[in-house]
């Protein structure tokens, strides 16, 4: 099973170097961007959904190919994390042919030296407190006897305390021996070496203390001469006497056999113990090795004697005993002229892992595999680890540790997604909109943490409002501005922000919900994949049906013969078309919903987002002098104002050469680029104000306060302007938007200047928005389109001008009001020019202002006559 999850999880693990796999990563999200954005054109998907669908299919695509290509670097990362805290059993699932793949088998032999390292510190402390303790505790007693008296110091204590010193002698020397070995530090010092005399020298040193054990050598020839380093040589002679006499019983006899071979030599130790198990054999000559039978010893000596055998270029092997004989034989082989070749330094004493119980050949996947437990733990991680997401957010947007799966907002997402597949398509906006945009809402507000603050239910009253427009108006840019505003509502809401920039980073962080999000849902769709029965199901339905839209869409719509079949079965709908679009559209709102769940679960620290805290002048003319030149400016462009009002048209034409109306059109612009200017400026003075003496502080809010007041009248004076230049060229809806705008820009000169009056001002760029969307609703719920048409009718029965051409150009909403109040032939004139959709309204389509404009004869019949009016009258 584990196999299987990798091979599905990577699967370009056969690729051998990583510079192709990227590559391939970049070719095959390309390739599907294209397949995704030619299915959506030749199904009729328009391109503001094909192209965010396009995207995360290359995103998805891209995402799963990468992790399979970094999930080995975020294993090692997780696995050096366990190791940095002293645990060294885990390992990484090294699969991949590439350099990470060798670098997974690299990082599990280190993982296995260190976790055998380890584990020969920890019997390092326990064997050699046992082996000091016991001689130390004789010293100790023998000397505390000689100071009391009890034991007279003659040469019998001597001895005995000369012996215990001697042993710890040895085990000191055979520490020192190992710490050489590991830093290279024993070289050999070759030189003719008889091998009986050598022999002779040790059996002698070994029997000494009373041990009832008889030695044997023997040697052939007698006179053999080898070349070797003397010392090392009987080291390993002493400690294969050493071993062998431990392990003998009582009478025992040790047997040491030398013999000449050719070019080579061996030298055998026998003995009339236990023996050594097979499964053993290789063992013994580890690390602390030692064998089952509690013959003691620090399990130092034979793998001293295997590293200096090396060192000599030879070997060294337990055999087993001829025929029936019992006891334990160890052979070491050595060259007897060592060449130059032959004395290379040896690799280091084999290191033994905890759980290995055989040799290196017998247990290969030992060292560089994982082991059943710990490639599962890998292959359960979550697909995208909070260490790679926090490199990418930082503590910008940290993943609550609560936050371990979102089944209920995945399945309620694509709940909603599926909805709006039914019911958006080929349809109007209408009823099926508002009832998609309600659940929707009503799930990512279920799903906020901050559902319960004052600016959240402030926020969702006035998103339900604005949705409603999609209902009680048919003008399509209303609705798309209703849904925008309330997405930043909702966004703000979600992330709790407060100042402007957090606001601004709010809308940001929704898109980056879809990035920030993929460990949760990966997490979220592992615990649903477990579900043995729904899952397969699902998955499979799933699969089915995105092979038959995306192949079928493709053959159908290329092939007239396989369509006219397809057209046969299901006469009434293009299925190939339909479900592509059905499909798109699906995953647009699902994904938009699920990424606005995730916000809503988790959402990041926007406050962090600010500018930088500002140095406030030491001296308050500094900012005292630029805010009163401007002061003085607003001052004078009112006299200019006060004086083109008094002085009336002529007074205006003999100054500029200009009409009334053209001279109050020329400056709207400028006015209100100026109102939006002077926000700017009072928020920077506020920012640099000085805070030590309350003295300026005073003078510069005198000085706000009254560019405040001049402000607003400078936002009377812009619209009073385009009042003039509607009456005289006509209303727009887009003249009406740019009034309210200058209106909304009047009220957050009211809101600052009641923050001025507070001395505090933290609500404000909340009311900023919360007044900016409820002035779009006011506008929605007063019909803009209906009001005006009915302010160009009513210029029309004053002077006698109209744009006939425009009227008709506006929706459904003025269509009632054209009717009503233009005459007969006019009003028909300009209501058959109207565009009236080709689609019929259904209940989920249905629409108020569609409604009524349907009510009238003439409504969008025919195009032909609305081209035949008059474009202008009385012009």
């Amino acid at each position: 099973m584990p196999s299987t999850h990798l091979r599905r999880e990577r699967p370009l693990d056969g690729v051998t170097s990583i510079t192709v796999k990227i590559g391939l990563l970049v070719v095959l999200s390309i390739v599907a961007a294209v397949v995704l954005m030619q299915v959506g054109s030749r199904a009729g998907v328009p391109g503001w959904i094909t192209l965010p669908v396009a995207l995360a299919g290359a995103l998805g695509v891209s995402r799963w190919l990468a992790r399979g290509m970094t999930s080995p670097l975020r294993e090692m990362t997780r696995a050096a994390g366990q190791m940095a805290a002293g645990d060294y059993s885990a390992r990484v699932p090294a699969t991949s042919a590439d350099e990470v793949g060798r670098l997974g088998h690299a990082f599990n032999t280190m993982a296995a030296d260190l976790a055998a390292a380890d584990q020969e510190r920890r019997q390092l402390v326990a064997t050699v407190s046992h082996e000091l303790r016991t001689p130390l505790a004789a010293q100790r007693a023998l000397l505390e006897n000689l100071v009391d008296g009890v034991v007279t110091p003659d040469d019998t204590a001597l001895q005995t305390a000369l012996a215990q010193s001697e042993r710890l002698s040895g085990l000191v020397s055979d520490l020192l021996d190992v710490s050489r070995i590991d830093g290279g530090a024993a070289p050999l010092h070759l030189a003719p070496v008889r091998v009986a005399e050598l022999l002779g020298a040790a059996a002698a040193e070994a029997t000494v203390g009373g041990r009832d054990v008889r030695v044997e050598t023997r040697v052939e020839p007698t006179d053999l001469v080898v070349d070797a380093d003397s010392a090392r040589l009987a080291q390993v002679v002493a400690n294969l006497l050493d071993n062998a006499i431990r392990h003998s019983p009582a009478g025992g006899t040790v047997t040491v056999h030398a013999a000449a071979a050719d070019d080579r030599w061996f030298l055998e130790v026998g003995d009339e113990g236990p023996g050594i198990p097979a499964e053993q054999a290789q063992r013994v000559f580890e690390r602390f090795g030692v064998g089952e039978d509690g013959g003691g010893g620090t399990g130092l000596g034979l793998a001293i004697s295997r590293w200096v055998c090396q060192l000599h270029g030879g070997t060294i092997a337990a055999l087993p005993p001829p025929g029936d004989a019992t006891g334990a034989r160890v052979r070491a082989v050595l060259p007897r002229h060592p060449s130059a070749r032959d004395v290379q330094p040896a690799a280091p004493i084999q290191h033994r892992t905890p759980t290995q119980h055989g040799t290196p050949e017998e247990n290969p996947v030992t060292a560089t595999h994982p082991t059943p437990s710990s490639t599962t733990a890998a292959t359960d991680a979550p697909p995208l680890p909070a260490a790679t997401t926090d490199a990418l957010f930082g503590d910008f947007w940290p993943e609550r540790e609560s936050l371990r799966t979102a089944t209920g907002q995945l399945a309620g997402s694509v709940a909603v997604g599926a909805l709006a597949a039914l019911v958006l398509p080929y349809r109007n906006i209408g009823l099926g909109v508002l009832l998609v945009l309600l659940l929707a809402g009503g799930l990512v507000l279920a799903s906020s943490v901050y559902r319960r603050r004052r600016w959240t239910v402030v926020s969702a009253a006035l998103c339900v409002g604005l949705a409603s427009l999609v209902v009680l108006r048919a003008a399509e840019w209303l609705a798309v501005l209703a849904v925008l505003v309330a997405g930043v509502l909702v966004a703000t809401a979600l992330t709790d922000a407060r100042k402007v920039l957090s606001m601004l980073a709010a809308g940001a962080t929704w898109v980056g919900s879809g990035i920030r999000g993929l460990p949760l849902l990966g997490r979220t769709l592992t615990a649903a994949g477990r579900q043995e029965r729904l899952w397969p199901v699902l998955r499979t339905t799933a699969l089915s049906l995105v092979a038959l839209v995306i192949f079928g869409g493709l053959f159908a719509s290329g092939d007239p013969v396989l369509g006219s079949w397809v057209s046969a079965v299901l006469p009434d709908i293009t299925i190939a078309d339909s479900l592509v679009f059905r499909g798109f559209v699906w995953f647009l709102v699902g994904g938009v919903v699920l990424a606005a769940c995730y916000l809503a679960l988790n959402p990041p620290r926007v406050e962090k987002v600010a500018l930088r805290g500002a140095r406030p002048v030491s001296r308050p003319w500094e900012w005292a002098v630029p805010a009163g030149v401007v002061l003085a400016v607003f001052v004078a462009f009112l006299v200019a104002q006060a004086s083109a009002m008094w002085g009336g048209h002529d007074y205006v034409l003999n100054t500029t050469g200009m009409r009334y109306a053209d001279y109050v059109h020329q400056g709207f612009a400028q006015l209100t680029a100026a109102t939006a200017l002077t926000l700017v400026t009072i928020a920077l003075v506020v920012r640099k104000a000085p805070r030590s003496d309350p003295g300026d502080r005073r003078l510069l809010r005198w000085i706000l306060g009254a560019l405040c007041l001049l402000t607003l009248l400078v936002v009377v004076s812009a619209l009073s302007r385009m009042a003039v230049y509607q009456q005289a060229y006509g209303f727009t809806v887009l003249r009406v938007l740019v009034d309210a705008f200058e209106v909304w820009l009047g009220i957050l000169v009211l809101l600052v200047m009641v923050a001025g009056v507070r001395m505090s001002g933290w609500w404000l760029p909340r009311a900023a928005l919360a007044s900016g969307a409820a002035l779009l609703l006011v506008i929605g719920l007063a019909n803009p389109e209906a009001r005006v048409a009915q302010a160009n009718i009513d210029r029309f029965h004053e002077v006698g001008k109209l744009d006939v051409a425009y009227l008709a150009s506006l929706g459904a909403d003025a269509t009632p009001v054209i009717e009503a109040g233009l005459p007969a032939d006019l009003a028909e004139c300009v209501v058959a020019g109207q565009y009236a959709s080709s689609l019929e309204d259904d209940w989920l389509g249905w629409n108020l202002g569609r409604a009524r404009a349907a009510q009238v004869s003439g409504y969008g019949t025919d195009n032909s006559r609305g081209l035949a009016c008059e474009p202008q009258i009385g012009e």
